[in-house]
């Protein structure tokens, strides 16, 4: 990497430096990270101009891409596309809850002036979500007739409580789409493809970003918590709390973050990631880890309302009250 940063960019780096997991090399001013571009050119181009707005607006910590010697942003480099990005290589502090910061964020990333089109999922989530759902089901039908493994009978043995919980979370979502109590907290903003800690990284990745309404952060933040082992509720609510000191969240909000919390989107990508593996005794030991813990997830969810001091019939927020 070190000669491809100096013949395609003209940068001369030092050392190594491996940052969050990712090896990059670095000079006296910043750290430079490549990444494969494949089939992603749209998407990425979209992130960089979502990352050059963060890294003006008080977030020095994201990567942005950096153009070659051409000027170009992508390199072709042994017949595949590359793309080099680059991180101020300096300590930054970090202060305040996280849920203030996620708020915070999410308030910088409201005043970008425009809706990228291919990293969008802003006002499209009951779309989605069916169309996700039908796409699983066919392509679990097809694999547990072609590979009839020990991971793919438990696969299709939890296909029914798959359709039948993401059935729901639609039907919600569907419902809580023409309710009209929001205001501008329910604005498109920044977010991460999956949140769960970026703000306490030493970098902010440019390919983690996204757009979409903000309780999408909020959903898969606490999602993991429900996950945990360790009760979570008290965490969840001080987060909560922490976020709404920056940012009071709307009726309209919670019922989003309900409905999102309800699709079970951890089981489609634990899922999605046996798709792309044969080593079936992991993808069996993964899945089935996560479906025994489903009983204390829903549980969990039971109480959400109730734990972040939502009075539902006083707001009247309808509940599932299977859970």
């Amino acid at each position: 990497m070190r000669q491809f940063l100096a013949a395609y960019y003209g940068i001369q780096t030092r050392d190594k430096a491996l940052w969050d997991g990712t090896e990059g090399f670095k000079d006296d001013s910043y750290v430079y990270f490549t990444i494969s571009a494949g089939q992603n050119e749209t998407i990425h181009m979209e992130q960089a101009a979502l990352a050059f707005y963060l890294h003006g607006n008080q977030h020095p910590r994201i990567t942005v891409p950096v153009p070659n010697n051409q000027g170009d942003w992508y390199t072709l480099y042994n017949d595949s596309h590359y793309m080099v990005l680059r991180a101020e290589n300096r300590s930054f502090v970090q202060q305040g809850p996280y849920g203030e910061r996620l708020a915070s964020f999410h308030l910088t990333g409201t005043a970008y002036p425009y809706e990228p089109q291919t990293i969008s999922s802003y006002g499209q989530w009951k779309g989605l979500w069916i169309d996700k759902l039908t796409a699983f089901e066919k392509k679990i039908e097809m694999e547990a007739n072609a590979y009839p493994t020990h991971y793919y009978r438990l696969l299709k043995d939890s296909l029914p409580y798959l359709i039948g919980i993401s059935e729901n979370a639609i039907q919600y979502m569907q419902e809580s789409e023409s309710d009209p109590r929001f205001h501008d907290v329910d604005q498109g903003t920044v977010v991460f493809g999956r949140c769960h800690n970026q703000l306490q990284n030493h970098v902010l990745w440019m390919t983690d970003l996204a757009y979409d309404h903000p309780a999408r952060d909020l959903a898969e933040y606490i999602r993991y918590l429900l996950l945990e082992k360790e009760n979570p509720m008290h965490d969840i609510k001080t987060f909560l709390d922490d976020y709404q000191r920056v940012r009071p969240l709307s009726i309209f909000s919670w019922r989003l973050l309900y409905a999102r919390l309800l699709y079970p989107i951890h089981l489609f990508d634990v899922i999605e990631q046996g798709f792309l593996t044969d080593h079936y005794e992991s993808a069996y030991s993964n899945l089935s880890a996560l479906l025994q813990l489903q009983p204390l997830y829903e549980k969990r969810l039971g109480l959400f309302f109730e734990n972040a001091g939502i009075d539902c019939e006083e707001w009247q927020i309808p509940v599932l009250h299977w859970l």
